[in-house]
């Protein structure tokens, strides 16, 4: 595809795939991340369309589709306005003997109670992110909390 048709593709769409994804996003910014994510699969496609109204149909349905698979994703779940993040006063640091029972544990189950625990996410959630089973996950957290239960219990000892 040549600059040429780059330009009538984003003179001609943009705004409309602005507007579709705003009505579904209500952010400007991720509006414009569709934007930029329906040219670019325009662009590295190898589409061709019967008529402009095919074409532009196509555009549609792409950010629309695009558009919903943004709300499904678990950052888009996750993820607040900047504006209302300030809001929210900063965590209380962790107690140190906790933290560093943690620093002891290997690194998949370490990572595994750091999500499921401090950021939320599920099993399954986790899961993806790691690429691992949810079983799997599910298992890393059941050892973490033994190893912990362990290693805080052996620390107390020590301390009496």
């Amino acid at each position: 595809m040549d600059e040429f048709q780059a330009r009538r593709l984003v003179e001609a769409y943009a705004d409309m795939i602005l507007r579709i994804s705003f009505q579904y996003l209500k952010h400007t910014h991720d509006a414009e991340d569709i934007c930029q994510t329906v040219f670019l699969k325009y662009l590295s496609g190898n589409y061709t369309f019967d008529s402009i109204e095919h074409e532009k149909a196509w555009i549609i349905r792409t950010t629309i589709n695009t558009c919903k698979d943004l709300v499904k994703s678990a950052h888009f779940r996750r993820t607040v306005p900047l504006e209302e993040a300030e809001r929210i006063a900063a965590p209380a640091s962790q107690d140190p003997e906790i933290l560093d029972a943690l620093q002891a544990l290997p690194k998949n189950y370490r990572i595994s109670i750091y999500l499921f625990y401090y950021e939320g996410y599920s099993a399954r959630e986790i899961g993806q992110v790691l690429r691992k089973s949810e079983a799997t996950v599910n298992q890393y957290l059941s050892r973490a909390r033994r190893k912990l239960r362990s290693l805080l219990t052996e620390e107390r000892r020590q301390i009496v």
